[in-house]
């Protein structure tokens, strides 16, 4: 595959282009297809989670890759995550979630959100009734144990804070191999990645497109004449722009695209360089975020009273 590679603290390599699963009109034999065509075309990173239901799919059609001889296991990337009524405990959660994937192991498992639900909260929207106390020390306890089971051969963490970040690495006995969080020309995360960078946990960017067609919304950034203008200079998509940007500030991409079109020029984007003026001139980008968090939010059960405690002001 046409790609560049990043190295977790674990040792361990995974391609910076990764195809995520997540579809908020799930059906299976759709992203079957998808993600067979997507191995034919090169991709080697997967992306899904518990509750985005796409764990027995993607299974199904890498397990039938590898008895064709398509690819091998030991090529293959696969995520999958923590859903928050799971906290109590991840190694039964990740159980199912390789007998979902017919796997013997992810490569990397992460905690989805940084809030515990109760046991029945199998949704991605919870009910005021819903939240439990968050204990992240007891909840990456049971990561670690996962990871030492051989369950999974990295472990982290999905859309948390700076500080966040640094209270879960005050207990942890493993650091966090990844932080997952929401990234894109518009939303450019300085302070998080800066965090990260010191402390070696690599930044994995979902949204790297800005969420196009997510019914939570989206930002025009392929509309962006700074974008479109890049674009045009190397004669290549704005979409290949914003996902070129996102792997040389060394952060590894998710995109989510079921067309096959789509797909091809989203790979395109291995082969773009973009120079320090088109890095700088992102810079000036006007900032937004998409996806706010707003239903974790409430003011009797949810540790969280605002957007503001979620992400400790870094909104």
């Amino acid at each position: 595959m046409r790609c560049n590679l990043a190295r977790l603290n674990t040792g361990n390599v995974f391609p910076l282009l990764g195809l995520g699963t997540y579809s908020s009109s799930y059906d299976h034999e759709t992203t079957q297809k998808a993600i067979h065509m997507a191995i034919k075309m090169g991709y080697r990173h997967f992306d899904t989670a518990k509750i985005y239901g796409t764990e027995p799919a993607l299974g199904k059609a890498l397990t039938e890759a590898i008895s064709d001889g398509v690819v091998e296991r030991k090529n293959i990337f696969v995520t999958s995550k923590l859903w928050s009524s799971d906290h109590d405990d991840p190694v039964s959660a990740l159980n199912q979630s390789l007998q979902n994937l017919g796997m013997e192991y992810v490569d990397l498992y992460l905690v989805h959100w940084p809030v515990r639900f109760k046991s029945w909260a199998e949704y991605p929207v919870p009910n005021e009734e819903d939240f439990e106390e968050t204990d992240m020390e007891s909840t990456w306890a049971g990561m670690e144990k996962c990871l030492d089971l051989g369950l999974c051969k990295a472990i982290g963490v999905s859309n948390f804070s700076t500080r966040k970040l640094q209270h879960l690495m005050n207990f942890a006995t493993v650091c966090p191999a990844v932080n997952q969080v929401e990234m894109h020309p518009m939303w450019r995360q300085n302070k998080l990645r800066k965090f990260c960078s010191e402390h070696k946990v690599h930044v994995s960017a979902y949204m790297p497109l800005g969420g196009p067609g997510n019914f939570w919304g989206s930002t025009s950034i392929i509309k962006d004449p700074i974008i479109q203008s890049i674009a045009q200079k190397h004669r290549a998509t704005p979409a290949q722009v914003a996902l070129r940007w996102g792997m040389q500030k060394g952060v590894s991409v998710i995109v989510k695209s079921f067309n096959e079109g789509r797909m091809r020029e989203i790979i395109g984007a291995l082969d773009l360089k973009l120079d320090d003026y088109d890095m700088i001139s992102i810079e000036k980008l006007a900032e937004r975020k998409i996806l706010r968090g707003d239903h974790l939010i409430n003011k009797t059960t949810s540790p969280y009273r605002t957007i503001e405690q979620l992400w400790d002001y870094e909104i």
